[in-house]
């Protein structure tokens, strides 16, 4: 699902406008990125959490030169998903399996 179809979505089932939609998709997006940059947790009960984890800095090796660089250290969001999310998607049955035009005898 892209940012568009989620704004579509929520436009649908809620009977407002696209524009509504696109504000509310919008703003609900900055405030998490705003969470996110001061490196607060943001957790959504029963969907998951985010938080930034720091990487420290080390030693590495350009691997077409083999020249040693100077890795910088950084910060990365890191998404756990939910319990229930979890379960809501291990417990939905798979898609159907595309059958092939082909017979067994054709396919060897």
């Amino acid at each position: 699902m892209t940012k568009s179809q989620l704004i579509e979505a929520l436009a649908k089932a809620e009977g407002i406008t696209l524009k509504a939609a696109e504000t509310a998709v919008n703003v609900t997006f900055q405030s998490m990125e705003q969470a996110l940059i001061k490196a607060d947790r943001l957790e959504i009960r029963g969907f998951g959490s985010f938080k930034v984890k720091q990487y420290d800095g080390y030693k590495g090796r350009n691997p077409k030169t083999g020249e040693l660089i100077e890795v910088k250290f950084k910060k990365l969001p890191f998404f756990k998903v939910g319990k229930e999310l979890r379960e809501r998607v291990n417990n939905t049955p798979p898609p159907e399996p595309v059958k092939s035009t082909r017979s067994r005898s054709q396919a060897k």
